[in-house]
């Protein structure tokens, strides 16, 4: 089977110029080429366009979704890892649907309003499951207890050194600073320091999550808002401060 341009644009409420510049852009080609010079896209090309408005919602530009892309071969593979993520936000938002929907109404009929139902579906639960199958439940009880234990003055004071660390590992990518130089080494440094609040890794646990800043979209995209490529920058940096400094 295949769907013309026009066909494909209406069922993924995009625009045929969209898809035309996906063309352009080499990130979506179609199956092939119509005698009228219309673009058609067979099954192949619907689940690579899935994809892409997948990376799409998880805020990736053109050129970071085309480097997700060429990096996983295994496409199956691949959509199953969307559909887990998927599957998380859809249990969240579902969590928050139904703690309005009981805040509305308890509003309406008076009755008392309880913390844990106004707040249920607001926290970061959804994740534990991924963090205790890649660290260990030790690791994610840890983390959860002291960063409970900051208050919100010291967890604003640590989110801001991590963006301001990411921000200028992204502006030193730019400049085409070796990732071995003192400069970039000292931002790692302090990049290892803010992930040891919360867990001190190894040698492999560190350069692994570094790579992890790369196969992961949600990382990559993080990253990337600062500067093309710099989730790739990071790893790199961290592989060698690793190599260097840790057993």
């Amino acid at each position: 089977m295949e769907w013309s341009i026009q066909d494909i644009a209406r069922l993924a409420g995009t625009t045929s110029r969209t898809l035309r510049h996906y063309d352009d852009v080499g990130l979506l080609k179609p199956s092939r080429i119509g005698s009228n010079g219309y673009r058609y896209y067979d099954q192949a090309a619907l689940v690579r366009l899935q994809r892409i408005l997948l990376l799409r919602e998880l805020g990736l530009g053109l050129p970071a979704i085309a480097e997700v892309l060429e990096g996983q071969k295994d496409t199956a593979k691949a959509l199953q890892t969307h559909l887990s993520w998927l599957r998380q936000e859809q249990q969240r938002l579902g969590r928050q649907i139904q703690s309005v929907e009981t805040t509305i109404r308890k509003m309406k009929e008076g009755e008392p309003l309880m913390a844990d139902e106004i707040l249920d579906g607001f926290d970061n639960s959804q994740y534990e499951q991924e963090v205790v199958e890649r660290w260990g439940r030790e690791a994610y009880d840890k983390s959860n207890r002291e960063w409970a234990a900051l208050g919100k003055e010291r967890q604003r004071e640590l989110m801001a050194e991590q963006d301001r660390v990411a921000r200028a590992l992204a502006e030193a990518s730019v400049r085409g600073e070796d990732t071995a130089s003192d400069e970039v080494q000292a931002l790692v440094r302090r990049h290892y320091a803010w992930v040891s609040f919360f867990w001190e890794p190894n040698r492999e646990a560190y350069i692994n999550l570094g790579e992890m800043y790369v196969a992961d979209p949600r990382f990559t995209a993080h990253y990337d808002q600062h500067a093309k490529g710099a989730a790739r920058f990071i790893r790199d940096a961290m592989r060698v401060f690793a190599e260097k400094n840790l057993s």
